[in-house]
């Protein structure tokens, strides 16, 4: 491969971290909320509200059944209103998020409902208000889940972020299709396919590694 590549290549992995880490960021700042209000409405728990959790649950469960190919399309309006454009790494992150958004809800309710009951009860058996259960018992009991979660999230981000090169996003997701598809450099596709596959790997393992030590 030509300096050229290799530079263009480096500045695509360093384009592919930016988009994945806002992503994820503001996929958090909504999901995270998003998946506790599932929680705490769902049949049993502190806010009861089935009204509120089926509403939201099929916003979500709707969100999460289109392919993120057909998602990348149907934002490109909205993309365009938010960042003034639909191509390019900065625009990439607005699909990305939305994209991400209903996974890291269903992935924080699911690590919520793996907190014991009886923490719970105990909580509210102190008088604890719903806000301060939530706060002081059940996301701190659930933060290794929510930790492993997380990695998750993010490598699905990052795998999401190579298909956003299909509209013009950029990253290591643009480089496979226009230099290892459309010109046949199969040394190109195969060198940004194992640079994709070590990052989520690295991504797992760090995740992992931070879960088993905040369970000890």
């Amino acid at each position: 491969m030509s300096d050229y590549i290799i530079n263009t290549i480096i500045s695509g992995v360093w384009e592919t971290l930016i988009m994945t880490f806002f992503a994820s960021l503001f996929s958090y700042v909504v999901g995270l909320p998003l998946g506790v209000l599932l929680y705490v409405t769902s049949r049993g728990r502190l806010l009861e509200n089935r009204a509120v959790n089926i509403v939201f649950g099929t916003i979500v469960n709707v969100m999460r059944s289109l392919p993120f190919l057909i998602l990348l399309v149907l934002l490109i309006p909205f993309t365009r209103l938010v960042t003034g454009s639909s191509i390019g790494t900065v625009a990439s992150i607005v699909p990305l998020t939305v994209g991400a958004i209903p996974i890291v809800a269903r992935m924080v309710e699911s690590s919520l409902c793996e907190v014991q009951p009886g923490i719970i009860e105990a909580a509210t058996s102190m008088g604890a208000s719903p806000l301060y259960t939530v706060l002081h018992f059940i996301l701190p009991e659930a933060t290794p889940s929510l930790i492993h979660g997380g990695a998750i999230n993010v490598a699905t981000v990052l795998g999401y972020s190579a298909m956003a090169g299909v509209i013009g996003g950029g990253g290591l997701g643009a480089i496979a299709l226009q230099y290892g598809y459309y010109r046949y450099q199969s040394d190109v596709m195969w060198t940004t396919v194992t640079l994709l596959v070590i990052m989520v790997m690295v991504i797992q393992e760090v995740g992992t590694l931070l879960a088993k030590k905040k369970r000890k």
